[in-house]
Parts: structure tokens; sequence; C-alpha cells
């Protein structure tokens, strides 16, 4: 790496001049992208009138500005320059403190990198702050105190009400930032462990005040790029940007016990903007992915939606609950997304919508494609009584909507119930589409394909047959039979 490793002394290296080389071929190369996207984009125009297709389109193709790489620090210190020993039990929250501090007086220079060297490196949950790189060499391990008084205490999030699990303040998380810009976590895939199994425990006895904490969260920040490294046994949800823009998350592996660790959710992207998951192993105690945006009249006040999110090549297991899922907090809206080249196994669910009465929002322009699912209970779901509320102050009348839902190429084995688009009277689905659809299934009843409030198309020939609700569509793009039974359901929870 072009730096130098630093002590308390803080000198500098200057970087090699081959970087202006480097720079000009990146330059170049940059140039060739955006000229490929902006010709096949014009075919793309040319072929295809849907707006918002070619919006995912080019999200696709394009990262946020500033998350592709990032960005090289030119000075570096160890935690052992801070006092941090990594025997399993010192304390060392005062040497990260430490560290941090000393980074913040970088800011004007380009910020500066703390390394964690091999050992196991107990503390209580640290702040990070702008322009700092948190790197993690392979042997490290960043252990969470497991006694939750030394957790501080932070007021609930403002798009969540008086509290997700108890009303009144929550913990904070194991390594947080608030407010911050420019931050980098890697590694040589180092472990961030939160010791997650005394919070499971403490909450199924209901014996815990306050909301758990994530592992790893940031708030209202910018630029974030997160690589290589290990986030396991979170108290709660594992990795969750809340209100951010520009977050970057590849090559992470994230792992919590598939059974008895509840809400351990994997990435949680929380009312946020311009986000690229990608390239990552998920099994957790919960959703591998939840989308979100705010819970009921909380989140519709916030009114801060989750948009311009792409999920890709990422393998996930949820024994008891979904692979990818949007909501059910998504009163704030959830649009432009687009999951691709996923495989889901040994899960509950697939792919998962869900929402009720009373969240408002809307969740709409959802492009899935390249799903394979392996030994999956239901594949797709997009459920609408999703009834969990923070408080009776809800507005019934608050009805989300759902709608311009895309389905292409899902395929797999051992699933029970390929589909089950559950809408209702008051919230229909609309708009959904389903292409090159092959799923081989486990139940032998008829209703296998399962439609209540639904309208939209099947492209082409599909297995398992699908339900009546939907218009028939031949590959070419011909109709070949309009649906006269939207409203007819299917729905079997037996199955």
């Amino acid at each position: 790496m072009m730096m130098e490793i630093l002590s308390c002394n803080w000198r500098f290296q200057f970087q090699n001049p081959r970087r202006s080389v480097l720079a000009v071929v990146s330059a170049h190369k940059a140039l060739f992208t955006l000229l490929w996207i902006i010709g096949f984009s014009s075919l793309f125009l040319w072929q295809r009138s849907s707006v918002e297709g070619i919006r995912i389109f080019l999200w696709v193709a394009w990262r946020p500005p500033g998350t592709a790489l990032p960005r090289l620090r030119t000075v570096a210190f160890n935690l052992t320059d801070f006092g941090g020993v990594g025997d399993g039990v010192t304390m060392n929250t005062e040497a990260f403190k430490r560290a941090v501090a000393a980074i913040s007086k970088f800011e004007k220079r380009g910020g500066a990198q703390l390394n964690v060297q091999p050992g196991r490196w107990l503390t209580a949950p640290f702040n990070l702050t702008s322009h700092m790189t948190l790197f993690l060499a392979e042997g490290a391990v960043i252990l969470g105190v497991e006694d939750e008084n030394l957790w501080p205490l932070m007021p609930p999030l403002p798009s969540y009400g008086y509290g997700r699990e108890h009303k009144g303040p929550r913990y904070g998380s194991l390594i947080h930032g608030q407010k911050i810009v420019d931050v980098v976590i890697t590694g040589h895939n180092g472990t961030i462990d939160g010791q997650g199994k005394s919070w499971w425990t403490k909450f199924r006895r209901r014996s815990l005040n306050y909301t758990r904490g994530p592992l790893v969260q940031f708030m209202w920040s910018e630029h974030i790029n997160i690589s290589n490294i290990t986030l396991m046994n979170s108290p709660f949800w594992t990795l969750h940007p809340y209100d951010c823009k520009n977050i970057t998350i590849s090559k992470v592996t994230i792992l919590a016990p598939i059974s008895e660790a509840p809400n351990t959710d994997g990435i949680d992207p929380d009312s946020c903007e311009n986000v690229v998951i990608e390239n990552c192993y998920i099994s957790v105690g919960d959703d591998g992915i939840a989308i979100k945006s705010g819970w009921d009249q909380y989140g519709i006040k916030y009114g801060r939606p989750s948009t311009n999110i792409v999920i890709r090549n990422l393998l996930i297991r949820s024994l008891v609950s979904a692979g990818v899922s949007i909501g059910s907090e998504m009163s704030g809206g959830v649009s432009n997304v687009a999951v691709e080249n996923i495989y889901i196994w040994g899960s509950r669910r697939g792919v998962r919508i869900k929402t009720a009465p009373g969240r408002g929002g809307y969740v709409k322009n959802i492009s899935y494609h390249n799903i394979t699912l392996d030994n999956v209970r239901v594949g797709i779901v997009i459920k609408t009584d999703y009834n969990e509320h923070p408080d009776d102050d809800f507005d019934p009348h608050a009805l989300p909507i759902i709608s311009n839902i895309t389905y292409d190429g899902f395929h797999g084995q051992g699933v029970r119930v390929p589909v089950r688009i559950q809408g209702s009277e008051e919230i229909p689905v609309q708009n959904v589409t389903f292409h090159d659809i092959s799923i081989g299934i486990t139940s032998k009843k008829k209703h296998v394909f399962q439609c209540s409030f639904v309208d939209g198309r099947v492209i082409g020939s599909i297995f398992p047959v699908p339900c009546e609700n939907l218009d028939r569509y031949d590959e070419h793009g011909r109709l070949v039979m309009r649906s006269s039974s939207q409203n007819v359901s299917d729905i079997d929870y037996d199955i």
C-alpha cells in the first residue's frame, strides 16, 4: 500500500508518481464506460418506452459518485499506538476513541487509516469520524462487550416513533457514525463480532429495557464504503445505514445463527439513496436484506424514501424469514430497486414485499432478475396485512401503493409455493410482470401460484401455471388473453 505506518510522530510519505499514470488510464476507462452506457442506453430507448425501466437499467450500470473506489489515505496508525491490547480481555474503548480523535485532525489532509492488528480487541461502542479508514487485518477481531450497561443510550429513530422494541431510548451500535463523510471499513477479512448471544437471550426473557442496537450503524452520512470484512453475531440488525447517501457494500460476509438469533437482519438500507450491495454472503436469523423507510405515521412525517438501490451477486440463507425483503417499515416509500443474480437457499421466503394499512408510502419500480431458489418454502411474496404498528395512533386509511414490479428469470427447486401475491381490496397490487419462471415445486396441491387483487401480465410460458388474475402475452409482447378475474383469491396458507 502507498502509505507509511506512523506512530505518534505522524510522519508523511508522498504518493508514488505512478499514481498519476494510473489515474490517466482510469480516466480513459471511465470515459469508455460512459460512452458505452450512453450508446447502449440509446438502443434501449429505441426499443423500450418505459421510462422507469430505463432509469433502473441505467442505475444498474452506474455507481454513485465517490463510491466506486475508496480513497487512499496517506497516513496510518496502529491501534497499539493508542494503548490497545488484543488479548480478548482488556477493554480497548479508550484506545479506539483516542485513535479516532487523532485521525479527526487529518480531515483537511485527506484523512487517515486505523489498522487493527491480529488479535481479539474487546470494546464498548465507539464512533468513527469523517475521512477515516478502519482496516481490520487478517486475524483481527473487534469484540463487542456483552454488558449492556456499557452500551450508550440514544434517542429513538425519528421515523420509527417512540421506539422499535420499547418506548424510549435505544442502545447505540457497536461501531457508529453520525453526520460523517468519506468513511471506509475494510481489511483482509477481519471480523466485527457483536457477541449477540447474551442479547438474544435477554430479549427472549424480556429483561431488556431498551431497543437493541445494531452492530454497525451510519446515520445522516455520505460516501460510505464497506468491503472485505466479516460481521457476525449482531445484537439486532447487523448493518444499518439510516438516511444515508452513496453507499457501497461489497465482499462482506454476514453471519448469525439461523435460528434463536431474533431480528439479526443482514443489511437494512433505511431511507437511503444510491446504494450498491454486491458480492456478499449472508446467513442470518432474519431477513438477509431488508429495505426500509420508516414506520407508519412517523415514517410518513419523516418522508425520506429509499431509492436507487442495486443488490446483486449474493448468496443468502434465512431459515426464519426472507432472502430479500422490502418493508414492512416502508412508510417513506421505496422505489427504483434492482435485485439480480441472487441465490437464496434453505429459507422460509425468497423475495418478499410486506406492508399493511397504516403504512402509507409506496413500493414501485422494483425489478428482480436471475434469482435462484433452492429449498425455499415460498418463493415470491407480496403481503399487504403485515399488521405490526408502533402504537395505536396510526391512520388505518394511510394505504400504501404497490406498483410496477417485475419478476424475470426465477429458477430453482424444492419450492413449496412459488408465488403468493396477496393484494387486497384496499391495497391492490398493480402492474406486476412475470417472465421466464421455471421453479421445481414440492407441493402437489392445485393452487401453488397464488394471487388475490392483483393486475399484471405473464409474458410467454412459465412454470408452474400462473393464476387466473394475470393477462397472458406471448414472447413478442402480443396480448393472448385478457384476464377478467383480478380480484379472485387463490391464497391458501395451509400450503
